[in-house]
């Protein structure tokens, strides 16, 4: 592999990386990671990175696919950890590694990869590169928002701004490690790097929110994971804490168990899903003014708004 590729094989690189990684484990801990390469993701993350990291040549360092592969194993092990917290049975529509191997085989394999991804972050031929992402920084910033949400479970006092901070950390922060990841490798401008981490970080609080939404309004086809099933594993998202905020009766049900019609019934009443799509549209609104005040190529712009209306819409 040359040191600049091309956007196309950067993405095709990333992908080959990963799947190289899961695939070449050690003997001991091969079958469980080979069965994760079958449940591969949008690769979200991996298009933000490599878009960000993109010169004014349209070339990008191969640098590049080492942090993107990086990124990519660190959200491997997070979700690998949230369906053991979850107790899910589905993740991309198979059965996820906890359900086939059980929980403790998948804990341990969870730590592996997160291990695995900041050794691949700190393969990048320069290290100033490395040290200057800090990347287990990030870690510990996504460690903390998933902890946060864990003590926060079935916590129907819980309000917007706590949410908010705590999905900053669970889902924005590698949103916004992958930004800078890319910026880094592309500009030098510090206010400039610091325009792509800011953009990064509304794209992944926008992502959470629409998230939130698809619990209340895809199926579990279209989802390719369980639906309407949030509140049942304690998780309590925004559309619920708007309808528990508006509707005084409802919050005083709340204290007891609320069936799945009782939730629907009371975030369509409340208009939780309606706020929770405007507060989605802001974020998108921000993002899409950033990404028109940096100034770029106009192939480099339209790859991040791709990015950006995936995020949006996430089917």
């Amino acid at each position: 592999m040359t040191n600049m590729l091309t956007y196309d094989q950067a993405i095709e690189a990333v992908k080959l990386e990963v799947d190289k990684t899961l695939s070449s484990s050690p003997r001991i801990i091969k079958k469980y990671t080979q069965h994760l390469i079958i449940s591969r993701g949008k690769f979200i993350r991996t298009l933000s990175l490599i878009a960000c990291a993109q010169g004014k040549d349209g070339m990008i360092s191969k640098n590049a696919v080492n942090f993107a592969a990086a990124v990519e194993i660190l959200h491997l092990a997070t979700l690998v950890h949230d369906d053991i917290i979850d107790d899910a049975d589905l993740r991309r529509g198979q059965t996820t590694l906890q359900k086939k191997f059980g929980k403790k085989t998948a804990v341990i394999c969870g730590d592996y990869l997160l291990a695995v991804s900041l050794e691949l972050a700190a393969s990048v031929s320069n290290k100033e590169d490395y040290l200057k992402l800090n990347m287990p920084k990030y870690v510990s910033k996504v460690c903390i928002g998933e902890l946060n949400q864990h003590i926060n479970n079935h916590n129907m006092n819980l309000s917007i701004i706590k949410y908010l901070g705590i999905i900053s950390g669970k889902t924005a922060a590698l949103f916004e490690a992958s930004f800078y990841a890319g910026a880094v490798l592309s500009e030098t401008d510090e206010k400039r790097i610091n325009k792509y981490k800011k953009l990064g970080r509304n794209i992944g609080m926008l992502f959470q929110l629409t998230d939130d939404c698809m619990d209340f309004e895809e199926t579990t086809d279209v989802a390719k994971k369980p639906v309407e099933s949030d509140y049942e594993q304690g998780v309590i998202t925004l559309p619920l804490i708007y309808a528990l905020k508006k509707d005084d009766l409802f919050k005083k049900k709340s204290e007891g168990k609320l069936s799945r019609d009782e939730i629907n019934s009371a975030v369509k009443k409340s208009g939780g899903l309606e706020f929770t799509h405007v507060l989605a549209e802001k974020y998108y609104k921000k993002s899409l003014n950033i990404i028109e005040n940096l100034d770029l190529e106009e192939d480099k712009a339209n790859k991040l708004r791709f990015v950006l209306d995936k995020s949006y819409r996430l089917i």
